[in-house]
């Protein structure tokens, strides 16, 4: 199963250093690409996985890596990907876009 968190390349700076602060996040890719079209709050991410739902989170810094690894954790150990209670990921669940539902 592919597990991503894809990071906004264009969000250059802050978005690479999120990346890099996520590095060996056990079980998931990070990728860095072009745009998210979240750009009135970089930095932008999505997680997503097969079969899982998506997530898009924007505002973050590289401040929110552990807040990033504690919901990965949350959705590993959700059905397919939909996280209920999103508190163990502190400020992160304040920076949530929209989540889609698995297909």
């Amino acid at each position: 199963m592919t597990k991503r968190v894809t990071i906004c390349e264009t969000c250059a700076g802050p978005g690479a250093a999120l990346a890099a602060a996520l590095k060996g996040l056990d079980g998931w890719e990070v990728v860095m690409h072009p745009c998210l079209s979240v750009c009135d709050a970089p930095v932008a991410m999505a997680v997503q996985a097969d079969a899982g739902a998506t997530y898009v989170f924007a505002g973050l810094t590289e401040a929110d890596a552990e807040d990033v690894r504690a919901f990965v954790a949350l959705y590993d150990t959700s059905d397919a990907g939909w996280v209920e209670d999103a508190r163990p990921a502190g400020r992160l669940r304040f920076c949530l876009k929209t989540r889609v539902p698995a297909l």
